[in-house]
């Protein structure tokens, strides 16, 4: 029977989690016959790819396990696309988990679906207090096809909302970043040249988890990893620019880009900000990013001023009141990012 969608789970070291992961794809037999789940698992050093195999035997025609040297998140999602037989595509961490009721109607819902991108709502799961929040798109209408355009006007889909048809992955030899972290932004802005239409479900799919201090998107896994964020955000800069001088370059899809680069600056900015007010040597560093992103494109630069406040402060006057800007700005972020 062919598979309407793959889904891939990056796993390195998520034996605490992968249980729940795995058993919320459980479901009836019969649609379960209709995806696949991909356990990449990643070099790990815990029970992630016995826990994997387990599943793989209870349930081989839905489960597989793949394990491979460490190589980081985006050469996860590079195996999952290259060993991907589903129709259609999609990501869900090792730590995350999906809501199956949902999920089955995605599933089913996929068999008469065409559009290059498909989106849904998702929950947050803020980890430390138990509690979920939905993140909707009242804008949207349920089981609509867009254009591309009409979408890229109001949102930047995150990875979360987002299943990719896997024709456009595979065709377009789409390749992520290994060996860094917050290529999840690559994986959502590399196919977009391909997309033509898009398809919103009013559906809860993705579970993401938060609050976890030993992400990646915590506080410290921010400062952990600045330089990988710097060197995706920059990537993305060339990825933009390559685009834009391309003799298929759409308007709509640039705008869409540029909104995209304009949140990694923002959010470089508060990795800057996240750090003690008496670094001043983090200061210069904030600095000559600022400097370099807008000399990299004068208008993407001017686009993060409108869309933030704190970075539109700082700028105004040349970083003079760095360190009380910083204070407010850090004090967001740990509520932002919580």
């Amino acid at each position: 029977m062919d598979k309407l969608l793959t889904v891939v789970i990056p796993s390195y070291n998520v034996e605490k989690f992968l249980n729940q992961t795995l058993d919320s794809f459980i479901c009836d037999l019969e649609t379960m016959k209709k995806f696949e789940v991909i356990v990449v698992d990643d070099g790990s050093k815990d029970n992630t790819a016995k826990i994997g195999k387990e599943y793989a035997d209870k349930y081989p025609e839905t489960f597989r396990v793949i394990s491979k040297e460490n190589g980081g998140h985006g050469s996860t999602i590079n195996c999952g696309i290259r060993n991907a037989v589903g129709k259609y595509f999609k990501v869900v961490d090792g730590d995350d988990w999906v809501n199956t009721t949902d999920f089955v109607k995605l599933v089913n819902k996929l068999e008469n679906t065409e559009s290059e991108y498909v989106f849904t709502n998702y929950y947050e799961y803020y980890d430390d207090v138990n509690r979920q929040k939905a993140v909707d798109f009242p804008q949207f209408k349920n089981d609509t096809e867009y254009d591309f355009a009409d979408v890229a006007k109001e949102i930047c889909i995150p990875m979360h909302a987002l299943t990719i048809k896997t024709s456009v992955l595979k065709d377009n030899n789409i390749v992520i970043d290994e060996k860094c972290f917050y290529v999840d932004v690559e994986y959502v802005m590399f196919p977009v040249p391909f997309v033509n239409k898009v398809t919103f479900f009013d559906l809860h799919v993705y579970m993401y988890r938060l609050a976890l201090s030993t992400q990646s998107v915590s506080i410290l896994g921010f400062q952990k990893h600045i330089n990988d964020h710097l060197r995706v955000t920059f990537h993305m800069f060339d990825f933009y620019r390559d685009y834009i001088s391309s003799d298929k370059a759409d308007s709509a899809k640039a705008d869409y880009m540029k909104n995209c680069i304009a949140d990694l600056i923002i959010t470089q900015g508060a990795i800057y900000s996240s750090y003690p007010d008496s670094d001043m040597e983090n200061r210069k560093r904030f600095m000559e990013f600022d400097r370099k992103a807008k000399e990299l494109s004068p208008e993407i630069y001017e686009l993060s001023s409108v869309k933030s406040g704190k970075l539109r402060l700082l700028r105004k006057y040349n970083f003079k009141h760095y360190r009380l800007i910083q204070s407010l700005s850090r004090l967001h972020f740990k509520m932002t990012n919580k």
